[in-house]
C-alpha cells in the first residue's frame, strides 16, 4: 500500500493505493510510517495538526476506529474526525473492511504553540460577568447545545469551504487571554475584521439551527453542514436568515458588528465537530482579504 500524496486548495489529500512495496512520505511536516499493502481504502483531506477537522472517505461497508474509538461513517463511507486544541500528538487510524481486513495507520500531529495575553488592570466587570446575568448566560449555553446537538445526514462539508466574510484577520484559533490574572477561555475561532455592515456568506451550503441574541456572542448564527459539523458567527449586526432556512454557499446570512462582549465590529467564525471545538483555517484556504 502506497500513499499518494497531492497538494490541492491548501490542504494536503492523500489517498491509498494498491502497490507492492512499502514507503514512507512526507506529510504536513511530518512522516508517515509505511503500512503493509492491503486492499482496505482510505482519502484523507485536512492537515494533521492541533485543532483540525479531518475529513476522509473509505468503501462502502467499512468500519473507522481513531484510537479505538468508532467514527461515524454515512452511506457513501465518509466520515469526519478533529483533534482538539490540546490534542496528543499520537494518534491512531484504523479501518476495517466489510470482509474484515484491517489497515492501521499511526499518525502524529503537529504541535502547535498560541499566543497568550496577559492584560492586568481591567475594572472587575470586566473580567467576570454581573451575577444577575447568570440565568441569562445558563440558557444561552442550553440554547446553543441544542442547536448543535443533530445528527443530520447532510454532507456539504465535503465540498470546498470559502471564507465567510472579506477583510484582515485580527484574531486566531487557541489564542487566549489573562485578565488580572484569571485565565480565560481559549479563543476558539477566527476574526475577520470589517466594519460594521460588511456583508457575511455561508461558507459552504447548510441549515440554520440558531439565530438569536446571546450574552457573551450578541446576534449569534449556527449552520448545520451535516454529520454533526457546524459553523457559528458571532457579533453579528444583523442576521438576515432564520432557524429552519436552507441556505447555499455565498448566500448572505448577516452582517459583521459589534453585538455583545465585543471590542470592536468583527466576524467570529468557528467550527464544530459535535462539541470538539475545531479551527476554521484548517478547511479553507487563504486570507479572507480578497
Amino acid at each position: 500500500m502506497l500513499f499518494k500524496t497531492i497538494r490541492t486548495v491548501g490542504l494536503v489529500f492523500v489517498a491509498l493505493v494498491s502497490a507492492s512495496s512499502l514507503m514512507s512520505v512526507s506529510f504536513a511536516s511530518q512522516t508517515v510510517q509505511p503500512v503493509q499493502e492491503s486492499s482496505v481504502s482510505l482519502a484523507i483531506n485536512g492537515t494533521f495538526t492541533q485543532g483540525a477537522l479531518v475529513r476522509g472517505q473509505v468503501d462502502k461497508g467499512a468500519e473507522v476506529f481513531l484510537n479505538g474509538e468508532r467514527v461515524a461513517a454515512n452511506k457513501d463511507g465518509k466520515f469526519v474526525i478533529g483533534f482538539e486544541r490540546e490534542a496528543p500528538l499520537e494518534q491512531q487510524l484504523m479501518v476495517k473492511s466489510a470482509s474484515g481486513e484491517l489497515l492501521v495507520r499511526d499518525i502524529t500531529l503537529s504541535k502547535r504553540e498560541y499566543d497568550i495575553q496577559r492584560i492586568d488592570g481591567l475594572e472587575p466587570k470586566m473580567v467576570t460577568p454581573p451575577k444577575e446575568v447568570s440565568a441569562r448566560i445558563k440558557q444561552d449555553n442550553i440554547n446553543v447545545a441544542n442547536a448543535r446537538s443533530g445528527n443530520s445526514e447532510l454532507d456539504a462539508l465535503f465540498t470546498k469551504f470559502e471564507w465567510p466574510a472579506t477583510g484582515p484577520i485580527t484574531g486566531v484559533y487557541g489564542s487566549q487571554r489573562v485578565l488580572n490574572g484569571v485565565p480565560k477561555w481559549p479563543h476558539y475561532g477566527v476574526d475577520v475584521g470589517g466594519p460594521t455592515g460588511t456583508p457575511v456568506y455561508a461558507p459552504v451550503d447548510g441549515v440554520v439551527t440558531l439565530a438569536e441574541d446571546l450574552y457573551y456572542s450578541g446576534n449569534t448564527l449556527i449552520l448545520d453542514h451535516g454529520m454533526t459539523v457546524f459553523s457559528t458567527f458571532l457579533h453579528l449586526d444583523s442576521m438576515t436568515v432564520e432557524v429552519g432556512d436552507k441556505v447555499k454557499q455565498g448566500e448572505q446570512i448577516g452582517t459583521i458588528g459589534a453585538t455583545g462582549r465585543a471590542t470592536g465590529p468583527h466576524l467570529d467564525w468557528r467550527i464544530n465537530l459535535g462539541k470538539m471545538r475545531l479551527d476554521p483555517q484548517t478547511v479553507v484556504s487563504g486570507t479572507p482579504n480578497k
